[in-house]
């Protein structure tokens, strides 16, 4: 498949196959990856590939930012608090969180090296479908949280900017739909446009 129709095909897929995922495909997402545009070729990108029991890891930074979240510092609200989190890290057979260290260089820019893990996390989920896998790109609040910097030994400055769930498609995508490009558009061909 050519780039163009991949960009415009590729759809989040939130519901995959237990099957396992060769590693050599992992090898060539991750890969991919690495080849994103980054200034000053800092390459802040982590990533951290989990499967099977591997996932734990995930699951238990899950559960502990939700029981931290809730309130409920009983035993039982803690342990259904992880069994949460551990449910959510298990609905793909494999996951990969992608973290950004950021230079501590101060010529470089902060959030262009936000952009240059983003653009890395693009270029992964474009190589998982042309390889015919499924992912979906999850985020939010708990990515965010000092609890999962911990979990994953990321530095102060570190964020976790998400994690992909990848696996074989065991769904059909939803169809695309887009506002027209014109709609968000602006053409200045002079100084007068503006």
């Amino acid at each position: 498949m050519n780039v163009s129709e991949a960009i415009r095909t590729r759809r989040s897929i939130g519901k995959v196959k237990p099957d396992a995922v060769p590693q050599e495909l992992l090898e060539r997402i991750i890969e991919a990856g690495t080849w994103a545009p980054n200034h000053k070729m800092t390459e802040p990108w982590r990533f951290f590939v989990m499967q099977g029991e591997g996932r734990d890891i995930l699951g238990n930074a899950l559960g502990d930012i939700q029981a931290a979240g809730a309130g409920d510092t009983s035993e039982e609200g803690i342990a259904a608090a992880r069994e949460s989190g551990r449910t959510k890290a298990y609905r793909a057979p494999v996951v990969i969180g992608v973290a950004v260290e950021p230079s501590t260089d101060p010529k470089v820019i902060e959030v262009e090296e936000y952009g240059a893990v983003f653009a890395a996390i693009q270029n992964m989920l474009l190589e998982i479908h042309g390889l015919g896998l499924g992912a979906v790109w999850r985020t939010g609040e708990p990515c965010f949280h000092a609890l999962m910097n911990e979990a994953f030994g990321l530095s102060p400055n570190g964020k976790m900017l998400g994690f992909l769930y990848i696996g074989y498609p065991d769904m059909e995508p939803k169809q695309g739909k887009r506002q027209p490009a014109a709609d968000k558009t602006v053409w200045l061909n002079s100084s007068k446009d503006v």
